[in-house]
């Protein structure tokens, strides 16, 4: 998401830095440059305006004409401004409730089975609560079923009365939640391809009924600015709390993500960024803004890490590397740890200057993965712990055990030792980030 607006916005301010000085005429050029990103990212053309004019206002300000570096006060100001457009400050979920009782909204196709069961698996994972499914999609065939073979998947309770009345689904449900001290109830309500009478007649009710503590919107980011339009209208009759945004993994320009705070005033609370169930994210737009201009998301980098790698493990590797004694058990472990982070290529994004580094457009295959899984769990122990003793026989028998070539053993063999340098030089803290 947001690559190609990152490409080009990354490119202006780039320009920008090269200018001694921030005039009239040469902040007119890159402002230009911006407007046609920002635009061709599908950002509302009003939302567009009113970032690139209160850019340039502040850019032409006093304190950056006397500042030494007017070129990193101007990524400051941007960054600032592209804060505030996503929405300044992430807005939490409201868990006031006992139980706290979400209902999730939305048109049919945007994804709101999937990402109702998404947000259970983020509730347990991230807040250790007991959260509760209930099916109130009575009209969509395979609806009740889908949420259900999510709920198996997850090991998460889902709570259906098959076609039954979804107000008296919903007041079952909060008496069961109750009696089974549930922390939290996710209601998948149903959808319509268009906003109608009949569906908003039916959510309203349930709101009215069941009060839930939050009302999250489901939204498809590939309808581009058709997505403000669905917004709107929902907000008109129905007091949104928030937004979910759904495939922002995919082939989208990212632009609705920009605009809906400013237009619509209602809050990004979460982003899917891939089919499988822990692909739910809280939306931060500072984290999110330091992404777009290629400053990275560490933050988000140290969560991921934290959720696969104890402490006490991160500790031990770091140690080692920096005595110069990793070895290919350690990289095993390790490998084995950053598959549960997710695909390796978004991971790389979050680095700081990973676009600088030319890291940005790395595809990885999973296959390669579990080829060089199969080559090391090929080896000895003895192997691992000193891949120098691994000469021609044992390669031999090693490209054998693993089904891959003695050449896809030699290549492995020279970039772990490549690799092996590099983590010495950084964790000795002599390696500097070029940007």
């Amino acid at each position: 998401m947001f690559e190609n607006l990152s490409d080009r916005l990354q490119s202006a301010i780039h320009k920008m830095k090269g200018y001694g000085k921030i005039t009239e005429e040469n902040i007119n050029e890159v402002m230009k440059e911006i407007r046609l990103s920002l635009l061709e990212a599908d950002v509302n053309y009003k939302v567009v305006k009113e970032f690139t004019n209160t850019v340039k206002e502040k850019a032409l300000g006093e304190e950056v004409q006397t500042s030494i570096n007017p070129g990193d006060l101007f990524v400051k100001i941007v960054n600032d401004e592209l804060t505030e457009l996503l929405g300044g400050e992430s807005t939490p979920l409201n868990t006031s409730g006992n139980p706290a009782i979400l209902m999730l909204v939305g048109l049919q196709g945007s994804g709101k089975t999937t990402a109702s069961g998404k947000l259970a698996n983020f509730i347990r994972k991230k807040h250790s609560k007991k959260p509760l499914l209930v099916a109130c999609d009575i009209y969509r065939p395979a609806a009740i079923d889908q949420l259900k073979q999510i709920g198996k998947e997850l090991n998460i309770e889902v709570f259906e009365e098959g076609k039954e009345n979804p107000l008296e689904i919903c007041k079952h449900a909060l008496e069961h939640a109750k009696q089974n001290k549930f922390d939290y109830i996710i209601i998948d309500t149903a959808g319509r391809l268009h906003i109608d009478e009949e569906l908003m007649e039916e959510i309203l009710n349930i709101n009215k009924q069941v009060k839930p503590q939050e009302t999250l919107l489901v939204i498809d980011a590939m309808m581009g600015q058709d997505a403000i339009n669905v917004i709107t209208g929902f907000n008109e009759k129905l007091p949104l709390t928030g937004v979910i945004l759904t495939k922002l993994d995919g082939d989208t320009r990212g632009g609705v993500a920009l605009s809906v705070r400013h237009l619509t005033n209602v809050p990004i609370k979460f982003i899917g960024t891939g089919e499988k169930m822990d692909c739910l994210n809280s939306f931060d737009p500072s984290r999110m803004a330091g992404r777009i201009l290629g400053m990275g998301d560490v933050v988000s980098l140290v969560e991921k890490a934290q959720e696969a790698i104890s402490e006490k493990d991160a500790e031990k590797t770091a140690k080692r590397m920096q005595n110069g004694k990793f070895d290919l058990e350690d990289f095993l472990r390790m490998l084995k740890q950053v598959r549960k982070m997710g695909p390796l290529e978004s991971l790389i994004k979050l680095i700081p200057g990973a676009n600088k580094l030319g890291l940005n457009n790395i595809q990885v295959d999973p296959k390669q993965m579990d080829h060089v899984e199969a080559i090391v769990l090929s080896m000895t122990k003895e192997e691992r712990q000193h891949p120098e003793i691994i000469k021609a026989s044992r390669k031999t028998r090693i490209a054998k055990g693993s089904g891959m070539s003695v050449q896809e053993v030699n290549k492995l063999l020279t970039q772990f030792l490549e690799m092996k340098k590099v983590m010495k030089t950084v964790s000795s803290g002599k390696f500097k980030m070029p940007f």
